[in-house]
């Protein structure tokens, strides 16, 4: 892309940070030389997914070769010359690093078969849904048993300088928290950030910072006031008696106060 690019890798030992500042530094170096420039060339730190392989394994590689369609830049992914694309369709030469022939084996052990099959299953993601909506704790994406297994690793493991957020993945989305509160109260999510209703507003704005970790501002945004609005909230609810509707969303979202 622009400034950036989408990797998909599987990682049979734990050298991600390594491998990517291996990666991105020779890269920088090597654009750098090439363009006669000084500086970066990437935007910033790589950021990272952990994705269970049998969930979306294949529409992660969707997702990347079509990025470019997606956004506008070409109307077909063939047509973008920097993407995998060609070479596992089998339209160009595959280079030595790329896992060509594991993808294809996902869709027909017979290679001819097998590329007519990912040709189809590419062009049918084109106007689908992005996977982002699914991601949990900021860099999870698969099952609620992958996210339990890995739930169980990271309480194995101390972990420093990490967001709490992400070290969490069996944490609620957003929409779950709006849904159960929603249905404690008989409303709708919509009614629930319409702040409709007083006490379940107040418990969705709670949850969402206490259950649902979100940051202040965007829980603000969602539900149109101001930072301070719910920052007071917060104190409310942490310093009052709590009615029994919302000790019942609170056990919904696996709040214990």
């Amino acid at each position: 892309m622009g400034n950036h690019y989408h990797l998909l890798l599987d990682t049979p030992e734990p050298n991600l940070s390594r491998g990517m500042r291996r990666l991105n530094g020779r890269y920088t170096q090597s654009f750098n030389r090439r363009h006669h420039r000084v500086g970066h060339v990437l935007q910033g730190r790589f950021k990272s997914i952990v994705v269970e392989r049998e969930s979306y394994l294949l529409e992660l590689c969707r997702y990347v070769v079509l990025n470019p369609v997606r956004v506008g830049l070409v109307a077909a992914p063939e047509a973008w010359p920097w993407s995998s694309y060609g070479a596992t369709a089998g339209q160009s030469p595959s280079p030595a690093w790329l896992a060509r022939d594991h993808v294809l084996s996902l869709f027909d052990e017979d290679h001819e078969r097998a590329s007519s099959s990912y040709r189809r299953f590419v062009v049918d993601g084109i106007g689908s849904t992005s996977p982002w909506p699914q991601l949990t704790g900021q860099i999870f994406l698969g099952s609620p048993a992958f996210r339990e297994r890995v739930a169980a690793m990271v309480r194995r493991t101390r972990l420093a300088n990490v967001p709490r957020a992400q070290t969490d993945p069996t944490r609620l989305k957003a929409v779950e928290i709006l849904e159960r509160v929603a249905a404690v109260y008989g409303l709708s999510p919509t009614a629930v950030t319409a702040r409709q209703h007083q006490e379940a507003y107040q418990t969705g704005v709670w949850l969402l910072r206490r259950a649902g970790n979100e940051p202040l501002h965007t829980v603000a945004v969602r539900f149109g006031v101001s930072a301070s609005r719910v920052s007071k909230i917060q104190t409310a609810f942490e310093t009052t008696p709590h009615t029994s509707q919302q000790l019942k969303a609170m056990a919904r979202c696996k709040v214990k106060q």
